[in-house]
């Protein structure tokens, strides 16, 4: 029990709110991705983070942006195992068929700012954006997880259980669930904030290339709380659990891009590669389970856990049909499996993340500009990456919006995108020591929800 419970509280700062991209990075900054998608080929000022060497075709002179968005989200665990008892064949209470249980976790974040600015002379030009690069929220579970009510459970029938047979005679109580209730709640926080700049330089009078660094800084939370209480009158008002966890993690880490743009005529073909980051947080921990004993040494304070960001490559192309109608296709590659995460899970994926985007955006008339586009993400996800406390679902994603030029300087965005998750099933066999290691078959089902919406202004000085 003791392991599977390290387990579980070592992943735990993995559980929260997610925008677009791969399992640690974002990639919706700025409104005009909510609405269209794939902006890898742009030349407006959103390519300080999408495609900083286009921006060499960009608006002369300084260009600034501010965007807000607002997300929100479920991530549920729907969990099927045979009453939560622990340990089959040793004690029959009588127990039969199967428990079906919903634990909703809600994903929140207040609303997430980014700031893009630009400055390009002939054919120079200086970019930043600042924005949350990773994740960025708050997971409540307010019924607690699974993965901890069933490991609870199970120890407290098995050290009754195993009390009992050494001394059947005593009037002992083997424990049950039926006996006592569990007051849970898991709450967890990540965030990753980052600040970049780039270099851009026009090559020729079709090839422009950006070299540029960013500065991350991780800041994260696990808190756990967990009591189970008698309600038997022989066990009444008896706390026969009491866990708590309360570990803050934070870090820092830097990464160098590089981008390519290869512009003419209609066509734009371009490239874009972002190095992995690597984070090495440190524990600041105000509590911490003594059952767990040497386990818990992982999250004494003091001890650093790594939190990086993979690598990223993007590929796009964008063509323009006419003045007025436009059109990107892309391709992202997240390395996650080179990207060192907390227990080595990484490991578990069968490979990296997979995205592919695209998207279309026109221009009805001089002030008026709509436009749409969708996502696919596959994660390469298995059962031994997936844990309650932190899971992922392959997706897809449909973003859609406008624009509203106010005047020749000031436009006005505004989108929306939904993202469509597939379940993801993780059974356990007895064969391989049951549900969370409880010895009972069981079944974990995945699910999320997500949305987004946005709004921003551009301003052109």
């Amino acid at each position: 029990m003791r392991k599977f419970l390290f387990m579980a509280l070592y992943a735990m700062t993995f559980s929260t709110v997610s925008m677009a991209g791969g399992l640690m990075t974002n990639t919706n900054y700025h409104i005009a991705f909510d609405r269209m998608m794939a902006r890898g080929a742009t030349f407006d000022i959103d390519a300080a983070y999408s495609n900083p060497a286009g921006l060499a075709w960009g608006h002369e002179g300084f260009q600034l942006s501010l965007n807000f968005q607002k997300p929100w989200q479920n991530r549920d665990i729907t969990t099927t195992i045979p009453h939560y008892l622990a340990y089959p064949g040793v004690y029959d209470h009588g127990y039969e068929g199967l428990q079906n249980k919903k634990f909703e976790g809600v994903a929140s974040a207040p609303i997430v700012p980014a700031l893009f600015a630009s400055y390009k002379k002939d054919r120079w030009a200086i970019s930043s954006m600042i924005g949350i690069v990773g994740s960025g929220g708050f997971v409540k579970y307010s019924e607690g997880i699974p993965m901890f009510n069933a490991l609870v459970m199970g120890s407290i029938f098995k050290q009754t259980l195993t009390a009992k047979m050494m001394n059947p005679e005593a009037p002992l109580l083997v424990i049950t669930p039926e006996m006592y209730d569990i007051d849970s709640e898991v709450k967890g926080k990540q965030y990753i904030y980052g600040a970049q700049v780039n270099f851009t330089y026009r090559v020729t009078d079709e090839f422009a290339a950006a070299i540029g660094l960013r500065a991350n800084y991780y800041d994260g939370y696990s808190r756990v709380r967990l009591k189970a209480i008698g309600t038997n009158p022989l066990i009444a008002t008896t706390t026969l659990a009491d866990l708590n966890l309360d570990c803050t993690q934070r870090g820092i880490g830097v990464a160098p891009i590089v981008s390519f743009d290869y512009h003419k005529g209609a066509l734009n073909l371009t490239a874009r590669y972002e190095f992995r980051t690597k984070i090495n947080t440190k524990n600041d921990t105000k509590e911490l389970p003594e059952e767990l004993g040497e386990l818990a040494a992982p999250y004494a304070n003091g001890v650093h856990v790594r939190y990086d960001m993979p690598s990223l490559l993007s590929l796009a192309v964008g063509y323009e049909f006419t003045p007025q109608l436009r059109a990107t296709l892309e391709y992202h590659f997240f390395d996650d499996k080179h990207a060192v995460m907390a227990g080595d899970r990484q490991k578990e994926l069968t490979h990296g993340t997979n995205e592919f985007l695209a998207g279309v955006e026109w221009d009805i008339n001089k002030k008026f500009t709509v436009s749409c586009g969708g996502q696919r993400t596959d994660y390469g996800l298995a059962d031994g990456y997936q844990q309650n406390t932190s899971f992922a679902c392959d997706s897809y994603s449909i973003g859609l919006g406008g624009a509203w030029n106010i005047s020749e300087k000031l436009r006005l965005n505004a989108g929306y995108f939904i993202t469509l998750y597939s379940d993801y099933t993780r059974e356990f066999t007895a064969e391989q020591d049951g549900y969370q290691g409880t010895g009972y078959p069981g079944q974990d089902v995945y699910s999320r929800t997500n949305n987004v919406i946005g709004v921003g202004l551009d301003y052109k000085f």
